[in-house]
């Protein structure tokens, strides 16, 4: 009898393991690095992979340890590593472990109610921004053709389904859009000019990746809606007003702030990753 019990509590933790949407995003992230890598001459070698990920797993570990969780979980880990191969370009590795570093303890020391208040990646870019001028983001290397946005956009969107959070990224998107070409109507520019801004695929990767992070947006629909107007409009502001590069990044630090205050105006049930350890493990503060 506490055989059969034992076998199907394994095939529960399996089954709650398959509907983890983070899997899916670490496959997705693993097959965009791999394409740009090979398909679209990323300038990202082996040697920073290798650095990135080895540094957000000790991190994780590290970081475990320190706080003396019962269980170890390297996903929230491995996707904020891809996340920087991704993005996050430096003249020295040692910026690019740092970056690192402070995406994965950012997790467990920046904390409100049990949330993030940041999102890893987008926190560890933005610190390493304002520390070295030796860091950058590397934009314009995804290409701005339509079937590479597509292929972008389709397995993001398959993402922050599994996530339940495709409501913040179509909104975000939509306002982004609404907002650019609103200005190129303004300005009386060709249509192509807003067209060829949206055709970005770090872009896509910041609203399918960064904006529809679970554990730093708001908990309720309306909440995301307005939190995802919020990041457009702060956004535009920065690029046109302030003229500021890495506007996306800047305007997410600034309104992850007011997160706490829309879930008091706008509350909602909070997410949680679907649950595969048995419940005696504890819980994991990624």
């Amino acid at each position: 009898m506490v055989a059969v019990e034992a076998s199907m509590a394994g095939i529960s933790n399996v089954r709650g393991l398959l509907r983890d949407p983070r899997l899916f995003q670490i496959t997705t992230l693993l097959v965009l690095l791999a394409y740009g890598m090979t398909q679209l001459g990323f300038d990202v070698g082996p040697l920073q992979v290798a650095v990135t990920l080895s540094t957000a797993i000790g991190a994780q570990v590290v970081a475990t340890k320190i706080y003396k969780l019962a269980h170890l979980d390297l996903r929230s880990a491995l996707i904020s590593g891809l996340s920087l191969c991704l993005l996050l370009r430096a003249n020295q590795l040692v910026w690019v472990a740092f970056a690192t570093a402070v995406a994965i303890f950012s997790k467990f020391v920046i904390r409100s109610k049990h949330k993030h208040v940041f999102n890893p990646t987008n926190f560890g870019i933005i610190v390493a921004l304002v520390i070295s001028n030796a860091v950058w983001v590397s934009p314009g290397q995804w290409g701005s053709t339509a079937i590479a946005a597509f292929f972008f956009a389709c397995l993001g969107f398959l993402v922050t389904q599994r996530a339940e959070r495709s409501d913040v990224t179509l909104a975000f998107l939509g306002f982004h859009a609404a907002l650019t070409f609103g200005r190129a109507f303004w300005l009386g520019d060709p249509l192509s000019i807003p067209v060829h801004q949206l055709q970005d695929g770090a872009l896509l990767l910041f609203a399918f990746f960064m904006i529809s992070d679970p554990k730093t947006t708001p908990d309720s629909r309306p909440g995301r809606v307005v939190f995802a107007l919020l990041v457009a409009i702060v956004a535009y502001s920065i690029r046109f007003s302030l003229y500021q590069t890495n506007s996306l990044l800047w305007s997410l630090v600034v309104v992850s702030f007011a997160v706490r205050l829309i879930d008091f105006a706008l509350p909602g049930a909070r997410y949680e990753w679907p649950r595969w350890v048995p419940q005696t493990q504890g819980a994991s503060a990624s």
